[in-house]
Order: structure tokens, then C-alpha cells, then sequence
């Protein structure tokens, strides 16, 4: 038997920490191979992590509710060189006492109702990554005091700020000169039931944030004829289900129009990396989901311009499945290179989605409804009913200009106006 640190592990491309949800093998138990011994909740999906080897759980260096790091020590395990071990409780025989680590007490910072300026802050890569992180925007960076020379963030700020609660995050600016300030507005917000958020609704709530905070968001809007496509899904969805198995929804037909389209725009399929584009090689489009408890979460279809309309409906509903009954995993959900969000779903006309980073781009789809609309025919202008439908593309300024941003979200218009109703599956 030999003792070893069992890390946490790293769930996904952009997850860099995870939270305790509970201990299943506790102190002193034995376990197999392959069993489960904790269960992990990131800011996308809850994830049950197996034991490497059958062992001994010989302590817990994570308590319940803690968040830990990728990489650093949550538990301490004694291994065993054989498959497995009997199950059952096993005394603790080393002589050797676990050290667990003793907490510092935490910096406290007062808590202001306003702050100063830190007008020279410079943001070291260190610092740059520890906001990115934590979702502090360079506009919060700025209230926070550095004790670096001439009055620079070190590491150090940054940990007793995040230790002492981010104290500054909603407070007020207060500026140095006798010009115009920023009220300390105190807003009446009134007395009912209160509900305190869970973690994947603060999960969001800073993500949103974060995101509006990093990327300037521009929205580009059109309209799209959707009467050939509409009409072909309701003559062929119950033949396609007889065929595949699968339903036929309109998920799986936008995920297609959209991937066609990026292989003609694949500027659009990128991430800023400082002053670095990085052009994906991928096309992984996230699709927004709703959850039971009414949060959402964005699930990935994997190579989505290699696979035909019956692999694309098998994955969409495979994700949609696995999203309703909570048995997403990590993999189910990292990787995308762009997003979809069908507003439409809950009955909106339209949206104007945030960014999910680190993409550049999101494309909204709204409500597929009737309306009156003028035709240009050879033999004259006519009117006639037409299923029509708005779409919008929130783009990341910095790296998608205006007439990429158009230009694409012209070309997913015509993809789904130009729709083959001669199709087969």
C-alpha cells in the first residue's frame, strides 16, 4: 500500500476549480477500483469522481462546500497494488499522524459604499489570470488598492480582496476632482419572498457579467423565410422518426444551416487570446438548454459540420435528454466554438443573447410565426402567408467586424430560406 495526494481533477476546457458536493467514501473506508468517491459540482455540471485504484480513503483534505482548484489536494488515499480490497472499514494502523493544512486567517478589507480610482493600475499576466478566473472585470480591478511599487496589483491583493467577500464589486466611484460623481443612489427595492440564488444561478449571474465586462457586444438582426423548411419538417418528421428513431425538431436543421455557414465564415469560429486570434479548427456548436430548475445550460454538438441531419438530431436530442434528467457530464458540455440560442422556445420574437466566452460570436433564433408578407413573381407582386422568423448575432467587436458579422448572419439566412424540400434522410 502506498500513499498518494488524489487531486482535483480537471472537468472541462474552461473549469478551473470545482466545489465539494459530498464525500462518499469517508475517512477510514476501503473501496475498488472505479467507485465513486466524491462528488464534484462545477459552474456547468455536478461530476462523480472514481478512484484510480482500489485503496483506503486515509483522509479528507477537502471538507463539503469547499472550492478547491484544479490539480490541488483533495483527499489523501493509501493505494493498493492489487485490483481490489475487501469492502469494509479499515482501522488506521500507520503510525504516521495527516497533516492537514491550518487556514490562515483572512485579510479583512472594509467593506465602502464607494472607492477610488485606481487610475494607474497596471494588470500583470498573473493578475490578468487570476480576474479571468474569479470574473473580476478590469473595471473592478480598478478599485482595488495594489501594494506593489507605485501602487501595482500583486497576487497577494487580489487574494485578500476575493478572502474579504470582493467588497468593491457594486460599490460607487467616487471621483478625485470637483467634477461630476456618481451618486450613491439608495433604490427602495421593496419587501416580498426571498430567495437566495444556488450556486449555478451565481455561476451565471457572474459569467453574464464577466462576459458583458470583457467582450463589446454588438447585435446584428435579420429575417429569414422559414415557410420551405417548416412545411418539409411537418411532411417528414414522423417518416424520419420511423426511419432513425429520433425526433425531427428544428434544432438539429439551425445547427446545420449555422455549421455550413461557418466553414464559409471561419473567422466567426474563434477566441481571443490576448492579442492573439485563435481560429478553431473545430466546429462545436453549444445549443442553450433549459434546465428543470429554470437555469440554463449550453450542451455541445461535436463536430457538427462532419455529421448528417441523423447524427445531428441523435446528438441534439441525446444532449436535450440528458440536460432534463441532470446526467450531463463534463464532456458533454466543454469544447464549443460557438453558441446557439433559441429564444423562440419560451415564445420571444427575438434576443439579443450574451457572448458565452470565450467565443466570438452567439446567434439568437426567434419564434417561427405566420405572417402576411409581399412576393415578388415573375407575374407580379403578391401576398401571401409566409412562416417567417428573426434571427440575431451578438459578435465580440474586438476580433468580428460589422461586415463579417453581417455577412454571415446573411448567409445562415439563406440557408435556411433556400432550403432543399427535395431533400432526402
Amino acid at each position: 500500500m502506498s500513499e498518494t495526494a488524489f487531486n482535483m481533477p480537471k472537468m472541462g476546457e474552461s473549469i478551473t476549480e470545482g466545489t465539494i458536493l459530498n464525500w462518499l467514501v469517508q475517512e477510514g473506508e476501503s473501496f475498488d477500483q472505479g467507485d465513486i468517491l466524491v462528488e464534484v459540482a462545477t459552474d456547468k455540471v455536478d461530476n462523480e469522481v472514481p478512484a484510480p485504484a482500489a485503496g483506503i480513503m486515509v483522509s479528507h483534505q477537502a471538507a463539503v462546500n469547499d472550492i478547491v482548484p484544479v490539480g490541488q489536494a483533495i483527499a489523501l488515499l493509501s493505494l493498493s497494488n492489487e485490483g481490489s480490497i475487501s469492502k469494509k472499514t479499515v482501522e488506521k494502523t500507520s503510525s504516521k499522524e495527516v497533516t492537514k493544512s491550518i487556514s490562515t486567517p483572512k485579510k479583512t478589507i472594509p467593506s465602502p459604499t464607494s472607492f477610488k480610482v485606481n487610475e494607474n493600475v497596471f494588470v500583470s499576466p498573473l493578475v490578468d489570470s487570476m480576474a479571468r478566473k474569479h470574473h473580476i472585470s478590469y473595471e473592478e480591478l480598478a478599485r482595488i488598492t495594489g501594494t506593489g511599487k507605485e501602487g501595482r496589483l500583486r497576487k497577494s491583493d487580489i487574494s485578500s480582496y476575493l478572502q474579504a467577500g470582493r467588497p468593491f464589486q457594486f460599490a460607487q466611484a467616487v471621483l478625485s476632482n470637483t467634477g461630476y460623481s456618481i451618486p450613491d443612489l439608495k433604490f427602495d427595492k421593496g419587501t416580498g419572498k426571498i430567495i437566495e440564488m444556488d450556486r449555478m444561478r451565481e455561476m451565471i449571474a457572474d459569467h453574464m457579467v464577466y462576459s458583458k465586462h470583457t467582450s463589446p457586444h454588438v447585435t446584428a438582426y435579420v429575417e429569414a423565410d422559414l415557410t420551405n423548411m417548416v412545411a418539409w419538417r411537418s411532411a417528414h418528421k414522423m417518416l424520419f422518426k420511423q426511419a432513425h428513431g429520433e425526433k425531427l425538431t428544428f434544432t438539429p436543421l439551425f445547427i446545420e444551416a449555422v455549421a455550413n455557414a461557418i466553414k464559409e465564415f471561419p473567422m466567426i469560429n474563434a477566441s481571443l487570446d490576448g492579442k492573439n486570434i485563435i481560429v478553431k479548427e473545430e466546429i462545436n456548436i453549444g445549443m442553450a438548454t433549459a434546465l428543470p430548475s429554470g437555469n440554463l445550460i449550453v450542451p455541445v454538438v461535436k463536430n457538427a459540420d462532419k455529421k448528417d441531419l441523423k447524427g445531428l438530431a441523435t446528438a441534439t436530442n441525446e444532449l436535450v435528454g440528458k440536460s432534463r434528467s441532470g446526467t450531463l457530464k463534463g464532456d458533454d458540455i466543454k469544447g464549443g466554438t460557438f453558441t446557439i440560442s433559441n429564444v423562440g422556445t419560451f415564445g420571444s420574437l427575438m434576443g439579443t443573447p450574451i457572448i458565452n466566452q470565450p467565443e466570438a460570436a452567439i446567434l439568437a433564433t426567434g419564434i417561427i410565426k405566420k405572417r402576411a408578407e409581399v412576393m415578388e413573381r415573375p407575374q407580379g407582386d403578391s401576398i401571401e402567408i409566409r412562416s417567417m422568423m428573426y434571427l440575431s448575432l451578438s459578435f465580440d467587436h474586438r476580433i468580428v467586424d460589422g461586415y463579417l458579422a453581417g455577412s454571415f448572419l446573411k448567409r445562415i439566412a439563406d440557408n435556411l430560406e433556400n432550403f432543399d424540400v427535395n431533400r432526402t434522410y
